[in-house]
């Protein structure tokens, strides 16, 4: 009997340390079954989607600021390509024969457009043809020139000046390195690359109004600093891209992306861009506000060049035409 009652009390303790056991194994598969209840907060997001799909205009992205490097790398070569079928015939828009009259036309363009300079130079270079020519020139008689395009006084002060250092100290060439151009009186980084680029095929960032709003438009930086755009846009790009680039970004700024009311609804990269509706979005509406070959109206130079007459584009009318 002792021994049975030994038996029965090991059989009941062991099945206690069985239970006992199991205790803990159900209190740790408990959190599992609950595991739905706490993907719950997941619910948010899909509601912001839905927002989103509801409207849009506000919220087109938003999620870019979170992108990685190479997502924006991506998509700001993306735009490029875009913008590049776009506008397969984009060109500087100033006139020019040789690197003096581009250099000359380029500090000309500060504060005015470059139709203005367009239609001012042809009575400037046909008076003063050379360096030399515009360095001895009597400035009231530039000044009469140069009045049309605003700040006169100054700017004949800077293409005296630049004509007198390029007869003395080059030969009355304009010289091919930034480090050259840069000396030359009224000329900045900004000329010295849209004259490098376009008149001797060396690649530069041309970082003007246009440049700057639209590429922070498109987050590829937040710096506001001209050298800093051009460095940090600069480093999403092989260098062999810059001219274009430049081109292309110049170009849409001035045809579809305004600074005032961009023409949302008409842009070919509005998928890429994160600043989608800040314009018109209604695609009628956004036509109207196109410029240029865009909106069938004459672009800014009176020379165009051939393929862009070919792709429909119209030269600008002299000075005092209509």
């Amino acid at each position: 009997m002792t021994g049975a009652k030994k038996t029965a009390g090991a059989k009941k303790a062991t099945a206690a340390r069985k239970t006992e056991a199991e205790k803990p194994e159900a209190k740790k598969t408990a959190p599992v079954r609950k595991a739905p209840a706490a993907k719950k907060p997941l619910v948010a997001p899909r509601k912001a989607t839905a927002s989103v799909q509801a409207a849009p205009v506000k919220t087109v992205g938003e999620p870019v600021g979170d992108e990685s490097r190479t997502a924006l790398v991506r998509r700001a070569r993306r735009i490029n390509r875009e913008l590049a079928e776009v506008f397969p015939y984009a060109h500087p828009e100033l006139d020019f024969e040789n690197p003096f009259q581009l250099v000359v036309a380029t500090v000309l363009s500060a504060q005015t457009t470059d139709l203005r300079v367009n239609q001012t130079t042809p009575a400037l270079f046909a008076k003063y043809p050379t360096p030399e020519d515009l360095a001895a020139a009597n400035p009231e008689e530039v000044e009469e020139i140069l009045r049309p395009t605003g700040f006169f006084r100054a700017k004949t002060k800077s293409v005296i000046g630049l004509s007198k250092v390029l007869a003395e100290d080059f030969g009355g060439e304009v010289p091919g390195r930034l480090e050259d151009l840069v000396k030359l009186p009224g000329v900045g980084r900004k000329t010295a690359f849209v004259v490098l680029g376009n008149a001797f095929g060396r690649p530069g960032i041309t970082v003007d109004t246009h440049f700057q709003r639209l590429v922070r438009r498109w987050r590829w930086t937040g710096e506001t600093d001209p050298d800093k755009i051009e460095a940090a846009v600069g480093a999403l790009f092989p260098k062999s891209d810059w001219t274009d680039l430049s081109h292309h970004v110049i170009w849409h700024g001035r045809r579809i992306c305004h600074a005032r009311k961009p023409a949302c609804g008409a842009c070919p990269i509005a998928p890429l861009c994160p600043a989608y509706g800040e314009g018109e979005t209604d695609p009628e509406k956004a036509k109207k506000l196109l410029k240029y070959e865009k909106g069938g109206l004459p672009g800014q130079r009176l020379k165009p060049p051939q393929a862009y007459l070919d792709a429909g584009g119209r030269p600008a009318p002299p000075l005092g035409a209509g």
